[in-house]
């Protein structure tokens, strides 16, 4: 403190000196309680008028790097503020005497805790005039008020520091236990998701992918889960409930599903289930369900669901390429030995894909009438056949559907069986004969392409011809050569075939049985199942139209001929 401010003043009344200390002692504590710097420098200007003839003119406290006035009751004026701001701002923290209109002597009093440098920033300011200059005494305890103040201030922010210390010490705290919490549910989501990952990879390898993955999920979840292929048609259900009858799939259920998951990639609710799809390159693989009517399920049993679904996805994508791939190779198998191949080749790449080319094999070829020989085509005929428990190789060729079947298959219950897969009956099936070795095949891949095309060529177009039964045509060539033979049997068999197409007569019918009974009355009779007088009337009947003499060998044969020919081309149903 400066000595100058003031050594002329008189002298303190005994005592005087005694009794500001006291005061500023009873200050003291006042001060240690204020709630903040504003209180502390509002009260310390109040006590100044209690320790002497002096005024508190202002208070400065810091803010935003610069000291700023500090209303204390009615005495901060605006003008206070202009006339005093640059002088206390110019004392850099020391000291200092300011002016002040009116008033002899003014002076500022840095508000420094102790300990505090001369010239470091202080805790604020305060400005006391007096009407006459105080002596050194006087100035000493208005400086013992600034370092109380100070000292107050300084605990003021040292509370507050501790209030700040604290309540950071306890957002830390806080935020620590949110972060271990937010550590624990991510460490239990992954260990959740490592088992679903584990579970499902498990029930990928058992090789029962569908089963195995509705029976994991259910395990996982707690819920009944369905596996449901594209078209809404059961594959897999684990757990109770599950429908007996299967409910048969609703189209439109289903396309509202597929809509539904093309807008929202998560599992959605469709009715009481929750289902994902299992999609794979954009195409809709199947569906992924949790029976929930209750709507429990949460954001695990979504995740599960969603694996599931990347399960299934990727291995009904990899059985799809693989059985892509042994149709592709049985469709090379099939063209090589319609086309001729070794035997030892032969006999091994068809034992690679699951047939047997030892003992007979016969050769089938399917066309029908407005259908394209395609995937679709093919997939019906295959089926067709492995309903019927054959153990074949199909492909496509020139336009047909081709079968290299182990055994003799009936032509006609493949006939039927074809049929119902495509829904038409519109088609025909050609058998080759037997053939005992691959290199047979080629032989007998031409003789179900001559069935074939006799059938199709015949009255009844439409059913199944094996070639060991074309009698004739087996030496007959084909092209051009077919309306030569209709002619031939134009020629033997018109007129009856003209009188029992007007007269729903069946004279030609009864002449081909008498041929095939070797001319036997009784035979014959019996195979048309009439009495053997008719018989003989009908024959009577056909020497009058048809004009023949059935006692000459030549008319005999030729008629014979015309009648097995008649019959190949449908004549005979």
């Amino acid at each position: 403190m400066s000595t100058a401010a003031g050594r002329t003043g008189a002298p303190e009344p005994p005592g005087s000196r005694s009794s500001r200390l006291h005061r500023l002692m009873a200050l003291s504590g006042a001060l240690s309680d204020g709630r903040d710097e504003h209180e502390v420098l509002r009260l310390a200007a109040s006590w100044v008028a209690r320790l002497g003839p002096w005024r508190t003119e202002a208070g400065y406290l810091p803010a935003d790097g610069r000291l700023v006035l500090c209303p204390l009751d009615s005495l901060a004026s605006a003008a206070m503020s202009r006339t005093l701001d640059s002088q206390v701002n110019g004392l850099a923290g020391q000291d200092g005497a300011v002016r002040l209109p009116g008033r002899e002597w003014s002076w500022a009093f840095a508000l420094r805790a102790p300990g505090g440098r001369a010239g470091s920033i202080p805790a604020g300011y305060l400005v006391v005039s007096a009407g006459r200059r105080p002596v050194d005494d006087d100035i000493a305890v208005l400086g013992l008020l600034a370092r109380q103040t100070g000292a107050a201030m300084a605990g003021v922010a040292a509370r507050r520091r501790e209030r700040e210390y604290a309540t950071e010490l306890s957002r830390a705290r806080q935020d620590g236990l949110a972060a271990r919490a937010r550590l624990a549910a991510v460490e239990s989501a992954l260990t959740y998701r490592r088992s679903v990952h584990d579970a499902l990879s498990g029930a990928t390898a058992t090789g029962d992918t569908e089963a195995g993955i509705a029976w994991t999920v259910h395990r996982l979840t707690g819920f009944p889960a369905v596996v449901e292929d594209q078209f809404g048609n059961l594959r897999a259900w684990a757990g109770p409930g599950c429908p007996d009858p299967y409910p048969k799939p609703d189209p439109g259920r289903q396309e509202q599903l597929i809509l539904d998951a093309i807008r929202d990639p998560r599992p959605v609710y469709v009715g009481h289930r929750l289902t994902a799809v299992a999609r794979h390159r954009g195409e809709i693989l199947g569906t992924v369900s949790l029976v929930d009517p209750e709507g429990a399920a949460g954001e695990r049993e979504e995740f599960a669901l969603d694996h599931a679904c990347d399960a299934l996805a990727l291995e009904m994508a990899h059985l799809r390429s693989l059985a892509e791939m042994e149709l592709r190779l049985r469709r090379e198998l099939v063209d090589d030995l319609i086309t001729g191949t070794d035997d030892e080749s032969a006999f091994a790449r068809a034992a690679a894909v699951g047939h047997d080319l030892h003992g007979a094999q016969h050769l089938v070829a399917v066309g029908w009438t407005g259908l394209t020989a395609d995937d679709a085509f093919v997939q019906a005929v295959a089926g067709a056949a492995a309903g019927l428990g054959l153990r074949s190789l199909v492909a496509r060729r020139s336009g047909r559907a081709v079968l290299v079947v182990q055994g003799r298959p009936k032509g006609e219950e493949l006939y039927l069986a074809v049929s119902q897969e495509l829904g038409s009956r519109a088609g025909a099936i050609g058998i080759g004969s037997r053939c005992d070795s691959p290199a047979e095949i080629p032989r007998s891949y031409q003789e179900a392409l001559r069935a074939l095309e006799v059938r199709q060529r015949s009255r009844a177009p439409h059913g199944a011809t094996s070639f060991d039964d074309l009698g004739l045509y087996r030496i007959i060539g084909t092209g051009d050569d077919y309306r030569e033979i209709e002619g031939y049997v134009r020629e033997w068999l018109g007129p009856l075939l003209d009188y029992d197409a007007a007269h729903r007569g069946d004279l030609v019918r009864t002449l081909s049985q008498y041929f095939e009974a070797g001319g036997n009355y009784d035979g014959a009779a019996s195979a048309l199942g009439i009495h053997r007088s008719t018989l003989r009337y009908r024959l009577q009947r056909l020497r009058e139209i048809g004009g023949h003499d059935l006692g000459d060998v030549e008319t005999r044969l030729n008629l014979h001929v015309a009648t097995r020919v008649w019959k190949v081309l449908g004549g005979e149903a």
